[in-house]
């Protein structure tokens, strides 16, 4: 696949099934995601793989996490299956350095740059994904299960598998409704 087409196309694929990347095409996700933009080479970033056992034990901390927030039973059930939506999470965390040149939004931002890395490596090379965030990215039940210090941030989940359904494109947008020129 073309880089640009890749670019010009990318959408989010939210119904994912096995197989998972393994191997070269999952080192070469992990490769991509460390070519992220790094301002002073800080490296802000941890990844924690989620397969197999690990998805359920991701679920177990969604499940604690609601319970903790007091959320609807609903939610309750709901929590553990989360991360069974995919046969791989990707839980990509923003680790803060204080640094006088790189403030904490650059680094949070090449934590994200890093997530569309992976995301767009995982397309290259046949596979599908989403990047979801939702209450639990936030939640500090979840947050301390990872060993997060207060200044460092889960900037997503990133599920990753094959596409289960057929991508339907998405609309282009007018650029000219979001840039504007400063000649």
């Amino acid at each position: 696949m073309l880089a640009l087409d890749l670019l010009l196309n990318r959408c989010s694929q939210p119904r994912l099934q096995a197989p998972a990347p393994e191997g070269q095409a999952l080192e070469n996700i992990k490769q991509a995601a460390l070519r992220a933009p790094d301002h002073a080479c800080l490296s802000p970033w941890k990844f924690i793989v989620c397969q197999n056992q690990g998805l359920i034990r991701l679920g177990e901390i969604f499940e604690q996490a609601a319970i903790f927030a007091d959320k609807s039973e609903k939610e309750i059930e709901r929590a553990p299956q989360l991360p069974l939506r995919a046969p791989m999470v990707m839980v990509a965390i923003a680790k803060y350095t204080n640094h006088k040149k790189v403030p904490w939004v650059e680094q949070v931002a090449s934590a994200s740059c890093a997530v569309h890395a992976m995301q767009m490596a995982a397309v290259a090379q046949g596979f599908a994904g989403v990047w979801r965030t939702g209450s639990f990215a936030q939640d500090p039940i979840v947050k301390q299960a990872f060993e997060l210090a207060e200044q460092d941030e889960i900037v997503g989940f990133l599920y990753l598998g094959s596409s289960a359904v057929t991508r339907l494109p998405k609309p282009k947008k007018n650029s000219a409704t979001f840039f504007e020129n400063w000649n």
